[in-house]
């Protein structure tokens, strides 16, 4: 048991309170930089810190963020003035977070498949994450759904890599989130996604319990069971969260902390409809939380808005604020068109 397991409880319980849910602007300098030149922004170190400071000063985002994920250029940033942003997210009432993987890589012998790497030195760097303040981690691996993949070795080195690196985490006193992501691209059905989901958090959960993660201390961060975007029967917002919730109460134990799910390239309104629906239908029989880790679904309106214009600021924090609204709505099962229009902005 690791000497941190009440501060690791504390903090996973605190991550996923009650219509609270979690920030991931974790993106790579690559991706953050390819999202601003999509909107003609410039691509410069400067621009990447003034817009997660953005982010990171939108007043009264702590009323429904319990904590933003960083990476890590970011978590060694500071304020013009020099304040650390880690300082930023704390006095702000927030738990600063870290992402640790070092990206998806191609997997040997197996064309179209990818594995997470980062488990070299992942221990030293936890030390130093958890020293300048992090209390909680995010791993993010692949699954990709298309014509005889993912194949059964994919799911078990990617599922052997999260299991290590949650057990790393809990030993360093940060809470691991454990995101296996099964793809929305291609054109396969709900139930073969349902199928690839089960198989793969089945796997996840076997090899986190064979290398003694402690799941009361830990954050399941699972796509949701939806239909590839490019099929040509796309399934309901109920049939998302019914088939969702099935795959979630046959996998996860009851004693994990809460799950968090990717929104995974669903629109805003899609990622808080499938949420809410979710939370409205089954909250009483779910033995956790179940609650929102988004990124693009919280960021795009105010992304877009700013534009790396500082008299924008403002506005596009509004709209921030508002999307973080109608998401932590979703999470008590509230959210709905009507909810959407009446917190937008006037």
């Amino acid at each position: 048991m690791s000497t941190h397991a009440q501060e690791l409880k504390t903090t996973a319980q605190a991550l996923v309170a009650k219509g609270k849910g979690i920030l991931a602007i974790d993106e790579s300098n690559g991706t953050c930089n390819q999202r601003f030149a999509n909107l003609s922004i410039p691509t410069t170190e400067e621009n990447r810190r003034s817009y997660r400071k953005l982010i990171l000063t939108t007043p009264q985002l702590s009323t429904y963020i319990s904590g933003p994920i960083l990476f890590d250029e970011t978590i060694r940033q500071t304020t013009r003035n020099g304040k650390p942003f880690v300082q930023v997210i704390t006095e702000a009432g927030m738990i600063p977070g870290i992402k640790v993987d070092t990206g998806a890589k191609d997997l040997a012998a197996h064309p179209r498949e990818k594995v997470t790497e980062g488990l070299d030195g992942l221990r030293d760097r936890i030390a130093e994450y958890y020293r300048m303040g992090a209390r909680f981690a995010k791993w993010r691996a692949v699954i990709t759904i298309g014509e005889g993949i993912p194949s059964q070795a994919c799911i078990d080195v990617n599922a052997h890599a999260l299991a290590r690196y949650a057990v790393l985490c809990q030993e360093g006193g940060l809470v691991p989130i454990v995101e296996p992501e099964v793809l929305i691209d291609g054109d396969h059905t709900l139930e073969r996604c349902y199928q690839v989901s089960d198989r793969t958090l089945h796997t996840v959960f076997a090899q986190l319990y064979a290398q003694g993660v402690a799941f009361d201390q830990m954050i399941l961060k699972p796509s949701m069971v939806i239909a590839g975007k490019d099929c040509p029967q796309q399934p309901s917002v109920d049939e998302v969260a019914d088939a969702t919730i099935r795959c979630l109460r046959k996998n996860p134990p009851a004693t994990v902390a809460g799950v968090a799910f990717l929104s995974g390239g669903q629109s805003a309104e899609q990622s808080a409809a499938h949420l809410s629906s979710m939370n409205a239908r089954y909250q009483s029989i779910c033995p956790w939380p179940v609650t929102f880790s988004y990124a693009r679904a919280i960021q795009q309106p105010a992304l877009e808005h700013w534009r790396g214009e500082g008299q924008r600021v403002a506005e596009a924090q509004q709209r921030l604020l508002h999307r973080a609204k109608c998401n932590s709505a979703a999470s008590l099962g509230d959210y709905s068109s009507e909810v959407e229009r009446e917190l937008a902005l006037v």
